[in-house]
This record gives structure tokens, C-alpha cells and sequence, in this order.
């Protein structure tokens, strides 16, 4: 009786160590739907969880790829895993594909599923190993099957699927199941012509999203030739595999040469006469003038030493603003160095406490003022615009309003002085400045 009791015990003992073993939760997948199954993949390989529905097609790439996408500036390859399976797909109303955004050692990958539910928890030792009945994917592609809360699941391995197999190297060739995200993107060296151009455009198409990405900077008519230009510039100094810009670092190398001269400082004296010289006759002693963007002031007080220069007689008023406060509650009460500042403004200055200052008639021609440019501004009818570089860093439409407000703000005869890369592509404007000056007169 001893012995039966000792048994049972030993039973009983058993029972409780698979049951807490299968209580405990050591391993979290995330699940999703594939053709109407239920699968997981490791959370130590989901990055995040993403909707979109813009891709950029890649020419040639193989069928289950959908494009690339900008992902906050990386560029990514989008897989659809029901095409690589070749599953039933469901149908998208708002047209927005669920994402799983992998990171395959260190490499990214976007995957396209039909719904992603949750994340669970499950025992290691609870994964049972594949089975052939699996028919609907390939056995090698999957790493397990689980039950949890009466559903079961299809673990999926994705490092293999990401992954080119060991022998397909040495033969040298590759499934269309295996690919790495190389081989999703073919290479220009063995294509045609056209699918050559058609491969730089799409380049170009992505390195414009990471400019937007990464620095804000919104390609478009007002600055595409000079865009076109560096992107040929660029492609030349870079490998194939390089080209793209991957971080901040990259889009500021790839933009250094775009802003005017003298950004942020003073203008030189061979600059601000240039300027000088392009400004016309006003038909009028006041002479009204609108700087956004104007930073901690110094294009400002350049401009306006050039226009009491230009126009001494007349009564000129200049609306300063940026939407950096800290730079424009500072712009007002500045002191400089006279052996830093051009000669054209040193005859508009006087020793103050800690340094130069303008002088009244400069100083109180101007109004610095906080204001974002996306908001409207009450302004007078103006002779002038001075916005260099401004508006290339503002999004397409805002773009376009702006340069329908430009032709309502000015007078006749006004003028807009934009960057020495942007241009205004519009029949209503007729430029009369040449290079590194940008200037154009509205016809409208």
C-alpha cells in the first residue's frame, strides 16, 4: 500500500512539473493571418508594426516584391508574404496594407500580411516541430507549430526566408523564395537602357523621400533642376550600393551646396553689391518689404543697409520674421564686431556698450517678429520679398500657396528674391537676376 501511495505521488509530482513547465511563458511571437491561417514570427524579430499603401514600384524585381518604402528616411524593401507564398489575398478597402517591420541581423525588411492580432506567450517546449501536412508554405520556411487558447499556430522562420541558402552560393544561382533584399532590387549593370533610366529614376524617386524625411527638404519644380544636377553629381561619386541616404548625415552632404551665399552671416561686399544692382526704380518713397525666415537677422540688416544705400530718401520698413523664437527676440538687440562686418555696413553703425549696433534709421526700419509662414501674415502691399532657400523647405502645396500669395502681396512693380537654387516656374514671373542671384518680377 506504501509502495501504491508512493507511486501515485510520483504521478501527481510529474503532472504538476508539465503542468507549470507549460504554464511558463519563455518564448512571444506575434501573430498574424495569411489566407486565412493563423501564423506568428519571434517578437525579437518584429522592429515595429506599420500601415501604408505608397510604394515605389521597383522595375524588374521579382513578383512578390511591392516596392520600396521610405521609412522615416530608410529606405525599405516591401515583401509580400502572401505573394512569396502564393496565398489568397484579401482585399484592402481603405487600401492600406498591414506591415510587419522586420530586422533581420542588420537589415530591414517590410512584410505585407492580411491582419496582424497579437502578441502571446507560449513554452518553448510546447513548439512542436513542422509537419508536411503544412502544404500551403513550404516546410523549410517554418520553424514550428503551436497551440495557445484553442488556436493554432504557424511559427514562421523568417531569418530563413531573408536568408540565401549556403548551397545556392556555391551554384550560383538562387530561388526566387530565397532572395536577399539585393536581389530584390536587380543591378543596373545588366540591364537595358531603359530599364537603366527607369532604375535612376526610381534612385532619384527615393532619395527625394529622404530629403523630405530626413531634412524637410520638398523636391519639386522650384528646385528640381538643381536636384536632377546633384543627383547625377552624386551618382558619379558614389558606388551603386552607396547611393541612397541613409541617415541625416548623408541628406546634409547631399544638400551642402544648395543654400545661398552667405547663409546665416553677413553679405559680403561683392554680393550685396550684386543685389544692389538688380533692384529697381520704386515708384514710391516707402518702400515696404517682407523677410521670412530671417534667423537671428544678420540677411536683414544686410539688406537693409543696401536699401537705405539704394533708395536714401525713402522711408523703408521691413517685416522680419522666423519661427525660431529664441533667434528672433534675440535679432533686435544684437552687437557686433565692425572688424567682422562688411564695409557697405559699417557706415550705418556706432559704438554701443558691448560692441556696434546699427543706428537708429537702420534698426527702426525693421520689425522683428515671430511667425511661422504656414499661418497667414497681415501684411501691407509689398515692393519686396526676400526669401532665399525658404521654400524649398516647405511641402509641395504650401509651395504653390505661397507663390499665389506672392503675386497678391506685391505691388506691380514688386519683386521676390528666392534662393540661388530655386527658381519660379510660373508664366505669371519673369526672372531678372542671374546666377547665384534668383530674382523675378511678377507679370500677372
Amino acid at each position: 500500500m506504501t509502495a501504491e501511495i508512493k507511486n501515485l505521488a510520483e504521478v501527481n509530482a510529474n503532472l504538476q512539473i508539465q503542468k507549470e513547465r507549460a504554464e511558463t511563458e519563455d518564448f512571444k511571437i506575434i501573430t498574424f493571418s495569411l489566407g486565412g491561417k493563423d501564423y506568428g514570427v519571434d517578437i525579437m524579430n518584429v522592429k515595429e508594426i506599420a500601415k501604408a499603401d505608397k510604394f515605389t514600384y521597383v522595375p524588374n524585381a521579382a513578383s512578390f516584391v511591392k516596392g520600396v518604402y521610405n521609412l522615416r528616411g530608410d529606405i525599405i524593401p516591401i515583401i509580400d508574404l502572401r505573394s512569396f507564398f502564393h496565398l489568397p489575398q484579401d482585399k484592402k478597402g481603405d487600401g492600406l496594407e498591414n506591415m510587419l517591420i522586420l530586422r533581420i541581423e542588420d537589415r530591414v525588411y517590410g512584410t505585407v500580411v492580411d491582419k496582424i492580432d497579437r502578441v502571446i506567450g507560449i513554452n518553448s517546449s510546447s513548439v512542436q516541430p513542422p509537419h508536411p501536412i503544412f502544404g500551403d508554405i513550404n516546410i523549410k520556411y517554418i520553424s514550428g507549430v503551436v497551440e495557445k487558447g484553442g488556436s493554432l499556430y504557424v511559427i514562421l522562420d523568417v531569418i530563413r526566408i531573408f536568408s540565401q541558402h549556403e548551397d545556392d552560393k556555391q551554384k550560383g544561382r538562387m530561388s526566387a523564395q530565397e532572395n536577399t533584399t539585393e536581389n530584390f532590387v536587380p543591378s543596373t549593370s545588366t540591364q537595358t537602357p531603359e530599364q537603366k533610366v527607369a532604375a535612376a529614376d526610381t534612385a532619384l524617386g527615393f532619395i527625394k523621400e529622404s530629403l523630405a524625411a530626413l531634412k524637410h527638404f520638398y523636391a519639386s519644380g522650384i528646385n528640381d533642376a538643381w536636384v536632377h544636377k546633384r543627383f547625377i553629381d552624386w551618382s558619379a561619386t558614389h558606388r551603386e550600393t552607396d547611393v541612397q541616404l541613409r541617415n541625416s548625415s548623408d541628406a546634409e552632404e547631399f544638400l551642402g551646396d544648395f543654400p545661398s551665399p552667405h547663409t546665416g552671416v553677413f553679405w559680403d561686399d561683392e554680393y550685396a553689391g550684386m543685389v544692389k544692382k538688380l533692384l529697381p526704380d520704386m515708384p514710391s518713397n516707402n518702400i515696404q518689404v517682407w523677410n521670412p525666415g530671417c534667423g537671428k537677422g544678420h540677411e536683414t540688416y544686410s539688406f537693409a543697409c543696401l536699401l537705405k544705400a539704394r533708395y536714401p530718401d525713402a522711408h523703408i520698413k521691413i517685416w522680419a520674421s522666423d519661427n525660431d523664437i529664441l533667434a528672433i527676440s534675440t535679432a533686435p538687440n544684437m552687437s557686433f564686431d565692425l572688424n567682422e562686418t562688411p564695409e557697405y555696413c559699417r557706415g550705418f553703425m556706432l559704438n554701443g556698450k558691448n560692441g556696434y549696433v546699427f543706428k537708429p534709421e537702420i534698426k527702426d526700419s525693421i520689425v522683428f517678429e515671430y511667425h511661422d509662414i504656414l499661418h497667414e501674415a497681415q501684411l501691407p502691399d509689398l515692393d519686396i520679398i526676400l526669401m532665399r532657400d525658404l521654400l524649398s523647405y516647405l511641402p509641395v502645396t504650401e509651395q504653390g500657396k505661397q507663390i499665389v500669395s506672392f503675386g497678391e502681396k506685391l505691388k506691380k512693380t514688386g519683386v521676390v528674391i528666392v534662393g540661388k537654387n530655386e527658381v519660379i516656374a510660373d508664366t505669371n514671373w519673369r526672372p531678372i537676376g542671374e546666377f547665384p542671384l534668383s530674382v523675378f518680377m511678377y507679370n500677372g
